[in-house]
């Protein structure tokens, strides 16, 4: 079909009249109509736009500048040679949004770019939800139909080696600035195809930032910073969206420069600023279920690599054990992440993670295995208001007959209760108690601050 037959179906859909093949009242018509009368407008410049193009959008020799420039450029020709009145704001709108779509992920991309926005959720091409401040709003933007978000979703994996198909009909996959991506399409999904994105600011966060959410209080990032330098093995745990991505890269970042730190992950997230730093990335099995590589064979091969740190992503199954043994054998000041409902619930999932390696273990040995290993649980958790808050800060202490020990160093006072719009009012206290892991900390020539674990009596 040329440019001008497919200009004219366009201009025949936005004066009433269906596309050949739809059937009249359906309801992905009325509901594609009444959200964007350009949308055939906007199919067909970008049909056209692909034609005259071609080749040139995959050249590897032109830099994004300038395949950004061709991109306008034509666009604007073939936006000229359109007879159909456009005023000067539709004119820009549809520029951008089919420059979205060449160069970016069409209709997802002002979303992308709003730093506001932390998370986009697609649940199917004409239903977008995003998060703002921790709360969940509906927004205008739409996909054009299942085949243009299928598009969309295999040009974001693709970029990092992924497939999304019927063989393999979900994928984890990341944006090259780190954001986290999972796409899920059907037969799994029953509405068409789904999309997550967990975006990941530009800037990452450091201690100040978490200190200015309320996350922490500066004496928990003092004392943080100082189990860090001082070779503790911290495992931050909490449930799906509590922040531990965030705050296991701010704890990363109090590693010292001169230290070698190899990370591993499902999809390369975090953003760590020191010089040596190597980065691996675990990898799905192919179309013939062949070449996976898991979290624990990295983590054992990582062994292998000379480690000063190692920095797991997020355990989730037999990978424990692999970890366990690193921290048990000179491999000190690891860090990892787990989800749990709280520093107990986090040994108990640990514990389980171990039998998932198949190792004929006595229920003891496990605990004494984690309990040398750990030193130190960070517990965060996401309150009704959006906000994500360490909750705990528990030392391991060791065994007392069958079981693991724990003493809380702060804890969250909950006994503010909740404000007006249902923001927590409560902070990190410290319990009072201090660690028995500061011989450890002075053997390591880190001398932590004494006033730090003063009590703070609760409610005060």
């Amino acid at each position: 079909m040329s440019l001008a037959d497919r200009l004219a179906q366009a201009r025949r859909s936005r004066s009433g009249t269906l596309p050949e093949g739809e059937p009249e009242g359906g309801p992905r018509s009325r509901r594609t109509a009444s959200v964007d009368p350009y949308s055939e407008l906007k199919r067909a410049v970008h049909a056209s736009l692909l034609e005259s193009l071609g080749p040139q959008l995959y050249d590897s020799r032109l830099t994004e500048n300038e395949l950004e420039s061709k991109v306008r450029a034509t666009l604007q020709e073939v936006l000229a040679n359109e007879d159909t009145p456009l005023t000067v704001q539709d004119r820009a709108r549809l520029s951008q949004e089919i420059a979205d779509d060449i160069l970016g992920y069409g209709p997802l991309e002002p979303f992308l770019r709003d730093a506001e926005v932390t998370e986009v959720m697609v649940n199917g091409p004409s239903m977008i939800y995003v998060e703002r401040a921790g709360r969940l709003h509906a927004v205008d933007g739409h996909f054009n139909d299942d085949a243009h978000l299928r598009r969309t979703i295999e040009k974001i994996v693709a970029r990092v080696g992924r497939r999304i198909d019927e063989a393999s009909p979900m994928v984890d996959a990341r944006l090259p600035d780190g954001s986290r991506v999972n796409a899920i399409v059907p037969p799994l999904s029953i509405d068409g195809p789904m999309l997550t994105i967990r975006k990941f600011a530009a800037d990452p966060y450091g201690a100040e930032d978490l200190i200015s959410f309320g996350t922490m209080t500066n004496a928990v990032a003092e004392f943080l910073a100082d189990c860090v330098r001082g070779r503790l093995n911290v495992m931050v745990s909490g449930g799906t969206g509590a922040g531990k991505t965030t705050t296991l890269n701010v704890l990363s970042s109090f590693i010292p420069d001169d230290e070698r730190i190899i990370t591993i992950e499902d999809a390369a997230e975090l953003q760590l600023h020191q010089e040596h730093v190597v980065r691996l990335e675990s990898r799905p099995p192919n179309i013939e279920g062949k070449g996976e590589i898991k979290i624990r064979d990295l983590v054992r091969n990582s062994l292998r690599m000379r480690p000063d740190r190692i920095v797991v992503g997020e355990i989730r199954d037999a990978a424990a054990l692999d970890m366990l043994q690193a921290m048990n054998t000179g491999h000190d000041g690891s860090i990892c992440t787990a989800h749990s409902n709280g520093p107990r619930d986090t040994l108990s999932r640990v514990e389980t993670m171990v039998l998932m390696a198949g190792a004929d273990l006595p229920l003891k040995a496990i605990r004494e295995q984690v309990s040398s290993a750990l030193d130190l649980i960070v517990h965060q958790s996401r309150f009704r208001d959006g906000s994500r808050r360490i909750t705990h800060v528990t030392e391991v202490v060791g065994m007392e007959g069958d079981v693991v020990t724990l003493q809380d160093i702060f804890v969250f006072d909950h006994s503010a209760g909740y404000g007006e719009t249902g923001q927590a009012l409560g902070q990190l206290r410290s319990t009072g108690l201090r660690p028995k892991f500061l011989d450890k900390l002075a053997a390591s020539g880190v001398i932590v601050d004494p006033s730090i674990f003063a009590f703070e009596k609760f409610g005060a």
